[in-house]
């Protein structure tokens, strides 16, 4: 199924040269629902867009499935008032993530991407490797090169994005929604699907950094999130303890580096400590 991820809308323009009405694109917003074995375990509002990347990527990044061939198969399902992902894992996946609803299963949910726990949305995330290092050129090159690849932003001025960058290669693979979660989920998504391994690139985003985002970094693998806005405290701890290198406010030529500075080039510490 498909369905439009932008809509013209009528609206009045008031404009320091006078107003008009005039027509504008906005962005889609959907409840998009995860669903596994015909059980719906999260609901989040997002665009209707890559929704098969969005389930890959959310799989991975939530540790629903270790690999992508856990995945059975995929279908998308228009429910009306909003879109229904079916998901079904093969038997041992399945058994896993069976076990794993009845283990966080409790009377209310914290909001987070179908977790269920306090437990589980402060879980540990695994520890970072590879030898990848960027220059000051590249990491602020990755933010410029993702907007090139921004055609909904650009439309709508509404919505996320987040993209892998590879030096040398630029932007390999991009993703808008809405929701930056969303976005990130279905770059994961993207990059599994075309066996690309994380740890060869960085993560670049639009939005702030808040936990999440580095936990689903961290599972994508790669070594570098770079956002355009701040971070939160607990993602600086959480991105420090996962030996991940937070690169945040880039603005220009100009960034914060919160944690692991060792992978930014020589000429970079003199930069950030000027």
């Amino acid at each position: 199924m498909t369905r439009p991820a932008i809509t013209s809308v009528s609206r009045y323009a008031q404009r320091s040269n006078g107003s008009a009405q005039a027509d504008r694109f906005v962005p889609e917003e959907v409840p998009i629902a995860l669903s596994y074995a015909g059980t719906t375990h999260a609901v989040m509002m997002g665009s209707p867009a890559d929704l098969e990347d969005f389930a890959r990527g959310f799989s991975l990044t939530e540790g629903i499935i270790a690999e992508l061939d856990e995945i059975d198969f995929i279908e998308v399902e228009d429910a009306g008032a909003g879109i229904d992902i079916q998901i079904w894992l093969k038997d041992q996946a399945n058994t896993r993530f069976q076990a794993r609803r009845r283990r966080l299963a409790g009377p209310v949910g914290c909001g987070l991407c179908g977790i269920e726990s306090i437990d589980e949305a402060m879980r540990s995330v695994p520890r970072t490797h590879g030898t990848l290092e960027l220059s000051p050129k590249q990491i602020t090159d990755a933010v410029r090169a993702l907007s090139e690849h921004q055609a909904l932003h650009k439309k709508t001025g509404a919505v996320h994005a987040a993209g892998f960058f590879q030096p040398g290669r630029g932007i390999l693979a991009a993703r808008e929604d809405v929701g930056r979660h969303n976005a990130l989920d279905k770059l994961a998504g993207a990059l599994a699907g075309q066996s690309v391994a994380g740890s060869s690139g960085a993560v670049v985003v639009t939005s702030r950094v808040s936990v999440e985002m580095v936990q689903k970094t961290a599972a994508i693998g790669a070594p570098f999130i770079i956002a355009v806005s701040a971070p939160t405290a607990l993602a600086i701890r959480t991105a420090e303890d996962a030996g991940l290198t937070l690169i945040a406010l880039v603005r220009g030529d100009e960034y914060d580096v919160f944690t692991h500075s060792e992978r930014v080039t020589d000429d970079a510490h003199e930069l950030v400590r000027a």
